[in-house]
């Protein structure tokens, strides 16, 4: 259809209904609600029957055009005709003026091929909340669940099933019985507020009413979607509870953090195949998925962000692999397995845990022999600009550009003619980050070293613990009164110029004292079961020595050395953590929670002398 008939027809139709809104406004609804404030039932009464058939014409009328006219809203003309009609007749009159909205929609789709941008925008919001569904649910199914979505207009679900292959007859019933949950709804409301002018009820008790009634809607989508809509694709990268969670992440980072994704070495890759990158920040997750476009991908996460019951569900049905930090699994390796059977590709961080200097942590779990036995490509990738934008101790994100780049493809031929060594070798290499060896930004922010001393806890010049602190810009200890400040690149204007070179002077201070090595702090304890259930709070005693890390309390007792504890992840000025007999313990030290920090440097360093004695024996 030309553009022009296009904008005729719209201005007519909204014109016609700003004006059937005024008159319905000026001649019925006002003074009926002066009617009902006024509790004169008999004047009510007489106004309705007065206007007889053309009020009823009236609301119609309204609720076909503003489906034709897809972004006016509907909710207005249902909720005023359940305050001027009694519930059936405005339930009926609403469902006709949706019945009549959509055969003109069919009509002009059908026969004119009409579009507008409003009807385009409606049905890409459709193809997003849609992408990846089964063609064999069918239209039907669909339009009934968008139906009792609130943020789909009617209208543009009329526009979308109009260009679908489907009959007039199959579409027309759909609409006439798929909108009459969210008209009853409205229509309630109205009658809810006609009842609460006419009786003079306290305001509370409306506000209930209406409370309940968005809470029984609420129960019925929820049981529809986990029901019917959420089982197809359930527990695979397609499933909708996948979609949903990545694109809240979009929606979260998107002002904030924009992505660079170089694809040129996978882009033409046939999946499945495994994804392994560079751990620099919590959003490596969402930051990883642009550089999977041909195949929505698993991921292998902590295994207590599924801890909760209710996560643990959502997340299995999302796909989302959960790990043991540092602790032998055999289920992940299971799960992986299944996963990359049925087609899809698993992102993998090899390191385990967050980088706190920008600096790539060493790789734990070197699974070459893992990698060949899934018989599948292995890719490698990097990420560059996450660290700075938020690194793990601090809370304020920066604007930043992200750099995601596929580095290698290994293929399955060329794994499976490699040695361990060599794999190893390879994945350690590209996988080996400084985020301060290659700033990609600047940063101009005026607080850029608030809250290092929850990693840089020790001073690197006189040695004093937990006297650092970061004001602004500057990182300053208050027993040496030593200053550093940051620039645009977020180095230091002095030596030792970065936070990886800074951490490294803290390392030699704590290897000079490994000899004499004795930490001891009483903890807050919180301790999950296997299940992920909360089971127990309770307080003791950590303690940390060349032979192993312990903890003591009354009703808990057990000790594991550096054989079976390759880490202590923490998080930053609150609490470390480790397994045990298959639960999972969260230590917060009663007493200067910055100190975690220095528990996992040092777990880290003895875990070295270790290996490194093992090589030489």
């Amino acid at each position: 259809m030309n553009k022009h008939v296009q904008r005729i027809i719209i201005a007519v139709s909204v014109l016609t209904v700003t004006a059937l809104f005024a008159f319905f406004l000026k001649d019925i609804l006002v003074p009926y609600i002066k009617f009902e404030i006024a509790n004169d039932a008999e004047g009510a009464k007489e106004l309705l029957v007065s206007k007889g058939v053309l009020g009823c014409l009236t609301v119609v009328i309204v609720e076909a055009l503003q489906m034709v006219v897809v972004f006016i809203p509907a909710e207005f003309i249902q909720v005023s005709s359940g305050m001027s009609y009694p519930f059936y007749i405005a339930l009926l009159l609403c469902d006709l003026g949706v019945c009549l909205g959509a055969t003109i929609i069919f009509t002009l789709v059908r026969v004119f091929r009409f579009s507008t941008r409003a009807s385009e925008k409606g049905e890409e919001k459709i193809a997003r909340l849609t992408a990846g569904k089964k063609k064999s649910r069918g239209t039907v199914l669909l339009m009934y669940l968008l139906f009792i979505m609130p943020i789909i207009p009617f209208g543009a679900i009329c526009y979308y099933g109009s260009r679908r292959d489907i009959s007039y007859g199959k579409y027309i019933r759909t609409v006439a019985t798929g909108v009459i949950p969210s008209i009853i709804s409205s229509n309630v409301l109205g009658a809810a507020v006609r009842f609460f002018i006419s009786r003079s009820l306290p305001l509370p008790l409306l506000i209930l009413i209406i409370v309940l009634l968005a809470a029984a809607l609420f129960a019925v989508l929820a049981l529809f979607l986990n029901k019917i809509y959420f089982k197809e694709n359930e527990g695979t990268p397609d499933s909708i509870l996948n979609d949903f969670f990545f694109r809240t992440a979009h929606i979260l980072r998107r002002r904030k953090q924009r992505l660079h994704i170089d694809d040129s070495l996978i882009r033409d890759l046939e999946p499945p195949y495994v994804l392994l990158l560079n751990h620099e920040s919590f959003y490596d997750f969402y930051y990883s998925r642009g550089l999977v476009k041909n195949n929505n991908p698993a991921y292998v996460i902590n295994r207590h962000y599924m801890s909760a019951p209710i996560l643990r569900g959502l997340g299995e049905k999302a796909c989302f692999i959960p790990k043991r930090l540092f602790t032998a699994d055999f289920t992940t390796p299971t799960k992986i397995m299944r996963t990359v059977k049925k087609g899809y590709s698993v992102v993998i961080f090899p390191e385990g845990r967050l980088s706190i200097t920008g600096r790539s942590y060493p790789i734990v779990d070197r699974s070459a022999s893992f990698y060949r036995r899934l018989k599948t490509d292995v890719v490698i990738a990097s990420i560059n600009g996450a660290y700075f934008a938020n690194p793990k101790w601090r809370k304020r994100f920066y604007k930043s550009d992200i750099y995601v780049k596929a580095e290698r493809v290994i293929k399955v031929d060329e794994l499976k003619a490699m040695t361990d060594e060599e794999f190893n070798g390879i994945m350690t290499k590209l996988l080996r980050h400084d985020a301060s060896d290659n700033v990609v930004n600047k940063y101009p922010q005026k607080d850029k070293a608030e809250g290092l001393e929850q990693v840089l806890y020790r001073c690197a010049f006189c040695g004093a613990l937990y006297t650092t602190k970061g004001v602004g810009n500057e990182f300053t200890c208050s027993a040496c009164k030593k200053t550093l400040r940051f620039d645009e690149t977020y180095h230091f204007t002095e030596e030792p110029f970065s936070i990886g070179a800074y951490y490294d002077r803290i390392k030699e201070l704590e290897k000079r004292e490994l000899d004499r090595l004795d930490l001891r702090t009483e903890v807050d304890t919180v301790i999950f079961s296997e299940t992920g259930r909360y089971r127990t709070k309770e307080k003791g005693v950590c303690t940390l020595t060349r032979e192993g890390f312990g903890y003591t309390s009354a009703k808990n007792s057990f000790s594991t050395g550096f054989d079976l504890l390759p880490a202590l992840p923490f998080s930053c000025g609150q609490e470390f953590e480790t397994y045990n007999d298959e639960r999972l313990f969260y230590f917060y030290p009663r007493e200067n929670r910055i100190q975690v920090a220095r528990w996992a440097l040092i777990a880290d360093l003895i875990k070295e002398l270790s290996d490194e004695n093992e090589k030489q024996s």
